[in-house]
């Protein structure tokens, strides 16, 4: 069986900790390995190989963490240039594979708590997909909840689809007894999905063919093109297939599931001390109870309040009322136009060589700390409207300049004029550090004319 981790999405509802380029799956939000990481770890034992798919620009990341965790199964990653959401993803993933082959469809940013239940769900799954049916997994819902859709259920087989429901109707779900959340977990033959697919959404299966077809394909990475992406439609799988098909069976799962697709649903599944209050460091309350508290390095302290969110990170502070946190999406809306790059990325951004850490921005001049990896190198690049001043913190650098050559060691440095030719490589065993300090008119990461790269990047 192979197991395929969907991996594409931003995370906007957990903003400002999770961003565009580093969303709440790579987040580490319980203990010191992220979502993405736990959802490996979890399917490691019933796993033969994993699919990720992901988008492009996060492609090292997920690399990164797959290797931390050492995973020691073979692990192919698919490279989305844009999103077109779940059928599509699932379709190339399926065309990658045997169509004999048993898919275990999992999000990457899920969490899940009771692992040998779990267990026992995929069992039950991969026995009916055996028989060529497309098995979906139901949660067993604990409360009326309105953001999930539903799934109406007479023991394996499924009735019906049901979409989001009103607070009423909700509870009305819950006292039948037969109905259950929407997972978003799939578990079936690749061959067995893309038949379906063929049959109840041709455009999609077509265009999807093509894409695989003409994508750059490698034994740990397929790259599908920008062109061929963008042409096929966005849809998910449950509206593309899954509400069609006669084919469709339900595992009932009480498994400890939560999407997290709220801080009212990450307050849920976080410890938390006598008051109510998550359990943070640097955080002292003094007559405060049930509040979700998310840190930085700053103490945060609350005198006399309940029921709030308060997520502070390097450059945002959040504040709201629990049971609001949905309005999180509006919030990032109105980010956006204030400041784009704050839904993107953090002060610390993530490279495949490395890191950066914004210490301070101002009109004219950005001052960057940058940490590149043992046998990690930037690109050959240069800049059409700022130059560069480097000092080695730590470390040993090896420099690029136009024609010139050379290393600088700890506390030396070099300066990099507008339009000269440049490159950083650490030819060592240990971190390069750097301080990057940036002058110029322009001082954007689109400011980069890469003309060779060792990762394949624009």
């Amino acid at each position: 069986m192979q197991v395929v981790i969907l991996c594409g999405g931003s995370g906007t509802r957990l903003w400002p900790v999770s961003r565009t380029l580093y969303p709440k799956q790579f987040c580490q939000l319980f203990g010191d390995e992220s979502l993405f990481q736990k959802t490996i770890s979890r399917n490691i034992n019933h796993a033969d190989s994993f699919k990720v798919v992901i988008n492009q620009e996060q492609y090292f990341l997920g690399l990164d963490q797959t290797e931390q965790i050492h995973a020691k199964k073979p692990c192919q990653f698919i490279l989305e240039p844009v999103g077109r959401n779940t059928a599509p993803a699932i379709a190339i993933a399926a065309l990658a594979a045997d169509p004999e082959e048993i898919l275990l469809i999992v999000p990457s940013d899920h969490l899940i708590e009771k692992q040998s239940d779990y267990e026992k769900a995929i069992k039950q799954a991969v026995e009916l997909a055996h028989a060529d049916n497309l098995v979906t997994f139901g949660i067993k819902p604990h409360y009326a909840e309105t953001g999930y859709g539903y799934i109406e259920a007479s023991g394996f087989d499924v009735k019906s689809f049901k979409e989001k429901p009103d607070a009423q109707t909700a509870e009305s779900y819950l006292k039948a007894g037969n109905f259950f959340w929407n997972s978003g977990m799939f578990c079936f033959k690749a061959g067995a999905f893309l038949s379906e697919l063929k049959k109840h959404t041709p455009d999609i299966y077509a265009d999807s063919l093509k894409a695989f077809n003409a994508a750059k394909k490698e034994a740990e990475v397929i790259r599908v093109r920008m062109e061929d992406m963008k042409a096929i439609r966005s849809e998910s799988i449950d509206y593309a297939v899954m509400e069609k098909s006669t084919l469709v069976k339900v595992v009932p799962a009480d498994i400890g599931w939560s999407d997290l697709g709220s801080f009212d649903a990450l307050y849920d599944a976080l410890p938390k001390d006598n008051s109510g209050n998550t359990i943070s460091e640097n955080v002292i309350h003094i007559g405060s109870k049930n509040n979700l508290i998310i840190g930085n390095k700053r103490l945060i302290s609350t005198i006399d309040v309940e029921d709030l969110m308060i997520v502070d990170t390097t450059d945002a502070i959040v504040i709201a009322k629990k049971g609001s946190t949905q309005k999180v999406k509006e919030l990032v809306a109105e980010v956006k136009k204030l400041n784009v790059e704050m839904t993107n990325v953090h002060t610390t951004a993530h490279r495949p060589w490395g890191t950066y850490t914004i210490l301070e921005e101002n009109p004219g001049y950005k001052v960057k700390q940058i940490t590149v990896r043992p046998g990690a190198k930037l690109s050959l690049q240069y800049h059409h409207h700022r130059s560069e001043h480097w000092i080695v913190v730590s470390g040993i650098a090896t420099i690029t300049i136009d024609d010139r050559v050379f290393e600088l060691k700890q506390n030396e440095s070099t300066y990099i004029p507008k339009e000269a030719k440049h490159r950083l490589f650490n030819n060592h065993t240990e971190n390069l550090v750097l301080i990057e300090a940036q002058v110029g008119t322009y001082l954007g990461e689109d400011d980069i004319v890469r003309l060779q790269d060792d990762y394949k990047r624009n």
